[in-house]
Formats: C-alpha cells, structure tokens, sequence
C-alpha cells in the first residue's frame, strides 16, 4: 500500500461505541469514513467510489447487514467491493449465509483488537494486489494509458452516476489525421512514438477524479470528462498540443505536421438511451470534423427535447 494514498475503509455498526473502537483500531493504516445503519452505508458508498474494504454490522434495525449486502451487490462500482460481517452470533449457519452472500470474512464481538487490524491488514494488502493487477490489465501496452475495455466499464459507470445526479456526461472520440501516411513514410516504429506522445497529451487532459483518457483501437482515442468541463476548450487546447508536438508528416509540404480530429458531445443521460449510443453520437461529429477538413474540433450539445426522452 501507498504511503501516501490510504486505503478506504466503511465502518457500518448502529453502535456508536463499536464504530469509535474500530476507527482507533484502524486509523493509522486507513481513511476510515463511518455509517450508523444500513440505508447510510448504502448512500457513503455511493458517494465514495473507491472503497477499498466495508466493515458490515450483521445486526442492525430496519436494514440489516445481509439486505445491505445484496443491495451493494447489486451497483456496479460496489458490486466487488470487500466485505467483511461483524456479528455477535455463534451459529454456523449465519456465517455461511454471509459467507454465499459475498462476504470475505467474518470478525466476532466482542472485538479482539489484535485479531481485528491483522484481519483487516491481510485483506486490504490482497486488495491493494488485486487492485495493481487490475490496473495492469486495463492499460494499454503501447501507450500505458486506459484500454477500451477499462474505459468501457468506467463509462458504463459513469452513466449509471449521472442517472442517480442528474449530471451531464462529457465524452469525445479522437482520431489522428492520416496516420496510416505517418506509418508508411516514417516506418511503424516512429508511428508507435507519435501515438504515445498523443497519449500523453489526452491523459493530461483527463486529470480529475473519475476523467479517463483511453486508446480506443489503432489510431483512435476516447476521451470522458467531468460535469461541468468546457469540452470544446478542453479539446481545442489537446488540438493545439498535438500539433505543436511538430511531429513531420507525410506530403508534399514537409512543414505540416501530425494533428488529430474531435467530435465530441455533452449530453444528459436522459438525451440518450445507453452509453453506446453516447458514443455513437460523439463517432458521428468526429466524422463530421474530417470531412470538414480534419485538425478541428466539433462538438454538440445535447439535451433533450420538452416531453420527449432522446434527441
């Protein structure tokens, strides 16, 4: 784990007292953050994607720890989400209805401090590994930044929040402007170079929490923004980083260099039926950008029409 980035742990217990012991027991090897009943646990999880590790209290009045499960189970950026139940109950039987449930473990009351943070250290250091691998998984191997199908999952994510917060989602597709020329005049390796260095460029614009900047197949990049981001400044000013990047391309006229195409789109969820028709829409406006003569941007707003529910 990183010394610098703590991993996040959930503690959901309708006991005060029991929540305060495991958030000292924990505190210096988590952030810890804290729910006093299940419908609150539910609503932290929600708000904070990146929960390493939840602390679940069986027991609990209205909603107990096993409903709370089945209904973390159920969201997508929780569906994986490390649980461990605490009870005060004995009975086998409990424990393997957890244990089907989903649960990882099981921590018994009364609290063993020692048994506790060893408990809890195990599992977030096979989570921190989990988690690495994942991330190689989800890189692409040319360029190091997200592949297709890790920028897939986050935008189906993506989606699944804007529904829940009614925010607008900001995507593009980006395409490099004859690349195939770049390749046969400068040889696969320099083509190899060129998209890297583009990677570079759409990553640091893809820097915010839930932003991710992807290689979407061959020379064809994917970019998801923040609410509230001016998508055609934010792609105007990668535009403008590609060409200074003075990458020669091949012509007639050697001063010209590499640049790429944008179409982009800012839209509700409700404008749109899925997040593959978002995407279709935003393919649609890259095209208009190259037949309008590539190295621009092109970019719509979508929102939908009064009692009606796509464009």
């Amino acid at each position: 784990m990183s010394p610098t980035v703590l991993p996040i742990v959930l503690i959901v217990d309708n006991d005060s007292i029991n929540r305060s012991l495991l958030a000292e027991l924990l505190q210096n090897d988590c952030r810890i953050i804290m729910a006093g009943d299940g419908e609150s646990a539910i609503a932290r999880a929600r708000e904070e994607p990146d929960i390493d590790l939840i602390l679940l209290d069986v027991s609990m009045p209205q909603m107990d720890g096993y409903e709370v499960m089945k209904e973390l189970r159920q969201e997508p950026h929780t569906a994986a989400t490390a649980v461990i139940f605490i009870t005060a109950a004995t009975e086998t039987g409990s424990e393997e209805f957890g244990l089907s449930l989903g649960a990882i473990d099981y921590l018994h009351k009364p609290i063993r401090p020692a048994i506790v943070q060893a408990r809890v250290r195990n599992h977030l250091k096979f989570v921190a590994q989990r988690k690495e691998l994942e991330r190689l998984a989800d890189r692409d191997g040319l360029t190091s930044i997200a592949n297709r199908r890790h920028f897939d999952l986050i935008l189906e994510r993506a989606w699944w929040r804007a529904t829940r917060t009614g925010e607008s989602l900001n995507l593009a597709m980006i395409d490099v402007d004859h690349f195939k020329r770049y390749n046969d005049r400068h040889g696969h390796s320099a083509g190899d170079e060129a998209l890297r260095r583009i990677a570079q460029v759409l990553a640091r614009t893809a820097r915010r929490t839930h932003e991710v900047a992807a290689r979407y197949g061959g020379d064809e990049f994917v970019l998801l923004l923040s609410a509230g981001t001016d998508l055609e400044s934010m792609l105007e000013q990668a535009r403008s980083e590609v060409a200074a990047l003075n990458l020669a391309r091949a012509g007639s006229d050697r001063r010209s260099v590499v640049t790429i195409s944008c179409g982009g789109v800012t839209a509700d969820v409700n404008c749109t039926p899925s997040p593959a028709a978002l995407l279709r829409q935003a393919d649609v406006l890259l095209y208009k950008a190259k037949r309008q003569g590539r190295n621009r941007v092109v970019v719509q707003r979508c929102t939908p029409p009064p009692e009606a529910n796509s464009c």
